[in-house]
């Protein structure tokens, strides 16, 4: 067993600061701070800031390791504008004073890199769930190492998420810690105290909570809703946005998370799954495509042999198979 000490700790520490200079932007948000890119999702100088800041830590660490990232230099210049470029100077250099204006868009440009042909390397999604962040509801910082093809260590990021899920207005800001063959543990963001992670041990799926997204374009919620009849489910669906759904199964707050396809061409992106994905199997959990396949991440920055994602605790991971493939005329 590989327990990625040296990676675990540069990790931990880059996810604690991205997710700390979020959580400073998002207190003082403004919309011009906003833009829209190509694809027309919103991006923050959070996503630019938090990206910048991961990627240093890897390079001081790990030079030599690529990262797919969802971020890039281009994508930051142009937002033209110097006063914004200057808000994320400031915020990434609020973590590390010494970094000049070169050095943290040579950090940013580190994650340009497609995955394809690589036994190692990392995936970043410096704010997962966009559209949370801006409502000030759920997102996390997502960082995973993938060799082989295959998720080995993630660390995931939920700086909104409550540290008990019934304790809504409480202590809130969470870390999932995950190795492959050593489990999944949850820490606080100022707490380094660790507690291993476990998913729900129902195996009677009409108990199970569901877990979804909050955009109905990310998931088909009617499909969802089917699913959830079918199986016999009578309690409310939890809506969230990001990889904090991950979390949600992964913890035994939910026991079902289902990102059902809303396109037929749409190919999930490597980041949007990887830190959430062995966070759940590690705490006992079990994540296929919508055909009961495993997700395959050695297609480079996509999961293109695979279509849509189906995670739960594991124990009723099957019947939900069954009743997904029977809505969706698999």
């Amino acid at each position: 067993m590989t327990l990625y000490i040296k990676e675990r700790k540069m990790a931990v520490d880059a996810v604690i600061r991205a997710s700390r200079v979020c959580q400073d932007i998002r207190a003082s948000l403004v919309d011009e701070e906003t833009v829209i890119k190509e694809d027309r999702s919103p991006v923050t100088i959070a996503d630019f800031s938090a990206q910048s800041i991961i990627a240093h830590c890897l390079l001081q660490e790990f030079p030599d390791d690529p990262l797919v990232a969802e971020e890039s230099a281009a994508d930051f210049l142009s937002l033209g504008d110097k006063q914004l470029n200057q808000r994320v100077f400031e915020s990434v250099r609020s973590e590390f004073p010494d970094l000049d204006n070169k050095a943290i868009l040579k950090a940013l440009d580190h994650g340009n890199h497609d995955g394809k042909n690589q036994k190692r390397f990392w995936t970043l999604d410096p704010i997962d769930g966009t559209k949370g962040f801006l409502r000030n509801q759920q997102y996390a910082v997502s960082f995973a190492l993938i060799e082989d093809g295959e998720v080995v260590f993630g660390v995931l990021g939920c700086p909104n998420y409550p540290v008990v899920w019934s304790e809504a207005d409480g202590a809130k800001g969470i870390l999932l810690i995950a190795a492959k063959g050593a489990g999944t543990v949850m820490r606080t963001m100022d707490d380094d105290t660790e507690h291993p992670a476990a998913v729900s041990d129902i195996n009677d799926a009409s108990q199970a909570v569901f877990c979804e997204s909050v955009e109905a374009g990310h998931s088909s919620h009617s499909n969802s809703q089917k699913i959830s009849d079918m199986l016999g489910v009578t309690k409310e669906p939890i809506r969230l946005d990001s990889q904090c759904k991950y979390s949600a199964v992964a913890l035994a707050d939910a026991s079902v998370y289902l990102r059902l396809p809303t396109s037929e061409k749409y190919k999930e992106k490597i980041w949007d799954h990887a830190a959430g994905v062995i966070a759940l199997t590690e705490a006992g959990g079990r994540v296929s495509d919508i055909y009961g396949k495993e997700l395959d991440f050695s297609q480079g920055s996509t999961l293109a042999k695979n279509k849509g994602v189906v995670a739960t605790n594991g124990l009723i991971h099957n019947k939900v198979i069954v009743a997904v493939k029977t809505i969706l005329g698999l």
